[in-house]
């Protein structure tokens, strides 16, 4: 048996605390099983938003005749695009790894829990007092076992498919789709239902239908009902809910149906560690589980399942745990993006949602074209939705689809997290002509609809 102070289980994010509690004098095990800097660096969010400005240059200029610009692409070298992500994937492991001092010990392998404080890793026995559980989650398995999930597309080791059918309607399914499409590759979306990012706001998953189904060959209502793959080929056959069949032919399969918890890979049936109906492990307000002195963080919990938000509660768990925090940890709102084309941003609830939830609240919706930089890109449709509580001016929820959606969305971050009040954006001063000028006339109409309500 090795004893140390601390056990990480998942070199993602929690790789943090474990070189903050090395640098700290104290003994770190951290175990991982794939590659340091987990998901996100290695195969999810950083690689896929690397292939995703490729996608931005190939469709600007395919768009270029709304600026009276007659312009064509030559060629695009995807062979390039894959070897340049590939070669910065291959990085993130040993750049890991540099960061760990003589105090921290790197186990590569499964982690199996024997018991509470014990766990098992490469026929080893480790106990520590305090133990983190960042496990994350996986995709769901595809359903042909020559298909891919998201886990395949990064580092991209494959021959590049000349057509690619990908199954799924949310986030990861809409940007793979979006750079695969800009790039060449001929690909259709299938979807189950009639939406797309259904999980947004109402108003502004219509819009994203409407402007993604521009680019991008989507069948809504759809399933899969048969499978064959021969001579390197998919042989579909799509059904829809009014029952016509069609035969549907591509190189490559990819499936992206969502993800599911890691936990059930770790043995906890051999502990007092509990995991609810979804396979996800239980924890309280300081990321406790069950068992005292036993942490969960991240997507392994199941409730803020973003590379941020993980980061946030590594790092606020290390104030726990080594700067005497006292305190549990609140999220005051819990931002995301889908980066696609369109791009769109959202913080809080959704319209939606307050209707479901029986909140009283005020709706206001307002374009962009009140800022000359907004203007300059002759698009549209972006929009700011903003959901206001009417009897104190606080936002409960904004939307934003359009340009820099994300970037934009910080400035709504920043007085949510100050004082949450939207009148302080209706009276800030912007640079004029901004792109995030187009929040001023959203914050003063949304204003003007909070008081005609009160009125």
């Amino acid at each position: 048996m090795k004893n140390y102070d601390l056990i990480v289980i998942g070199a993602g994010r929690a790789a943090n605390l474990a070189v903050k509690a090395g640098k700290l004098g104290k003994k770190v095990a951290i175990i991982e099983k794939s590659k340091l800097g987990g998901t996100c660096p290695n195969r999810g969010c950083v690689p896929s938003k690397l292939i995703i400005g490729y996608a931005h240059v190939a469709r600007a200029i395919k768009e270029s005749e709304r600026h009276f610009i007659d312009s064509t692409i030559n060629n695009i070298d995807i062979n390039k695009i894959f070897e340049e992500t590939n070669n910065y994937v291959s990085k993130i492991d040993p750049r890991y790894e540099s960061r760990f001092n003589e105090n921290v010990t790197v186990y590569r392998g499964s982690a199996s829990f024997i018991s509470d404080k014990v766990i098992e890793v490469n026929d080893e026995r480790l106990s520590a007092d305090n133990i983190l559980i960042a496990t994350g989650t996986r995709p769901i398995k595809p359903a042909h076992e020559k298909a891919w999930s998201s886990d395949d597309i990064f580092p991209f080791k494959k021959e590049i498919p000349k057509s690619i059918t990908i199954v799924g309607s949310g986030f990861i399914a809409c940007e793979l789709a979006n750079f695969f499409d800009a790039v060449g590759i001929k690909t259709k979306l299938i979807a189950r239902g009639d939406k797309l990012l259904s999980a947004e706001d109402k108003d502004i998953s219509e819009i994203f239908k409407e402007e993604f189904t521009k680019n991008v060959d989507v069948s809504f209502n759809t399933t899969i009902k048969d499978i064959k793959h021969e001579n390197n080929e998919f042989d579909l056959v799509l059904e829809n809910k009014d029952g016509t069949k069609v035969s549907h032919k591509s190189e490559a399969l990819l499936y992206a149906t969502g993800r599911v918890s890691n936990a059930d890979l770790l043995n906890l049936e051999n502990t007092n560690i509990k995991t609810n109906e979804r396979g996800f492990i239980k924890r309280n307000e300081f990321f406790e589980t069950s068992v005292s002195g036993v942490y969960v963080t991240g997507d392994a919990s199941g409730e803020n399942m973003l590379q941020h938000a993980a980061a946030y509660e590594v790092n606020y768990l290390g104030k726990i745990l080594y700067e005497n925090e006292p305190s549990p940890l609140k999220f005051k709102y819990m931002p995301h993006a889908v980066f696609s084309d369109p791009e769109v941003a959202s913080v809080g609830i959704t319209e939606q949602k307050a209707q479901e939830s029986g909140i009283n609240y005020v709706a206001s919706t307002t374009n962009w074209l009140a800022s000359a930089k907004a203007m300059s890109t002759r698009l549209d449709y972006p929009r700011t939705k903003f959901i206001i509580n009417p009897n104190t001016y606080e936002i409960l929820g904004c939307h934003l689809i359009g340009p820099e959606s994300s970037t934009m969305m910080h400035q709504i971050l920043s007085v949510m997290h100050i004082e949450n009040d939207i009148r302080h954006l209706k009276d800030m001063l912007y640079i004029h002509p901004a792109l995030s000028e187009a929040i001023l006339p959203a914050a003063v109409q949304a204003v003007i609809e909070v008081e005609k309500y009160n009125n």
